[in-house]
């Protein structure tokens, strides 16, 4: 009998073991036409990374964004529409400003100050970099074309395909970025008119475009004023999810770096 009870133990210790190197990574949704969804190219680069990938609706249900942070180990948050100037740092909207969604930005808010006093590494995509500045004190350009004159890089590379990089960054050396990408320069898709402009006390810029446009922040020490835990933070402005899901490995180590922390 203590043959098979020790038997048992050990098997429930093994199996413990081999979903606890199985994390699970939140992916924040957008709503549209009622319905709530996210890109597969967010999903299908988690997998590749080895993480388990589940889609976090939009709620405004601080109770159901916890449950959720009890279930997760790490979390994405994705690209999309503009944030509200006038709402989240003051400023009165500029004619570029595009698309604004008050239901997302307040989910959005919520999700990423909540996982972080958790202790839940974050990885923010395009506008999920943008987040991390409007979340924790910092601010955007709400259209760089027409407010940085000085900006001579396309940003938006319209109709050529997400999975071809169009201009190029410059990593700094030692970063996060560069330890898991191990280079100091790449070659990046584009999909943004907006961009961080004052950095959060607590992060750091990591990368930059030949102009100057913020492609990448990094954690650099506790976020002042708010809950902190102090696990991994990486913003990116591009998308590497979308060249990661058209086969080509380079942005992968994103993915992977994001799961190895959540698996910790």
């Amino acid at each position: 009998m203590k043959r098979h009870i020790l038997l048992a133990l050990v098997l429930l210790g093994a199996a413990a073991c081999l979903f606890a190197k199985t994390p699970v990574i939140g992916i924040s949704a957008y709503s549209e036409d009622g319905r709530c969804q996210v890109n597969m190219t967010y999903v299908n680069s988690v997998r590749l990374a080895g993480g388990v990938p589940l889609v976090i609706p939009v709620t405004s249900d601080d109770a159901q964004i916890a449950a959720v942070l009890d279930v997760i180990d790490g979390l994405v948050m994705t690209g999309g529409e503009d944030f509200d100037p006038l709402k989240w740092f003051g400023e009165e909207p500029v004619r570029g400003l595009g698309e604004v969604v008050p239901s997302r930005d307040d989910f959005d808010v919520k999700l990423v100050r909540a996982a972080v006093a958790k202790g839940i590494p974050v990885l923010g995509i395009c506008r999920g970099e943008q987040l991390l500045a409007v979340a924790f004190g910092g601010s955007l350009w709400q259209d760089i074309p027409s407010q940085i004159p000085s900006s001579y890089v396309k940003h938006r590379q319209g109709p050529t395909s997400g999975a071809y990089g169009t201009h190029s960054i410059e990593i700094t050396k030692g970063s996060l970025l560069e330890k898991a990408l191990g280079k100091t320069h790449a070659v990046v898709n584009s999909f943004h008119h907006q961009a961080i402009k004052d950095v959060p006390q607590g992060l750091k810029v990591v990368a930059t475009s030949a102009d100057g446009i913020i492609e990448a922040v990094e954690r650099a020490g506790k976020l002042r004023g708010y809950d902190d835990r102090g696990a991994m933070i990486l913003g990116v402005q591009f998308h590497p999810e979308v060249i990661t899901n058209a086969g080509n490995p380079e942005f992968l180590p994103i993915f992977r770096k994001l799961v190895e922390e959540a698996g910790k």
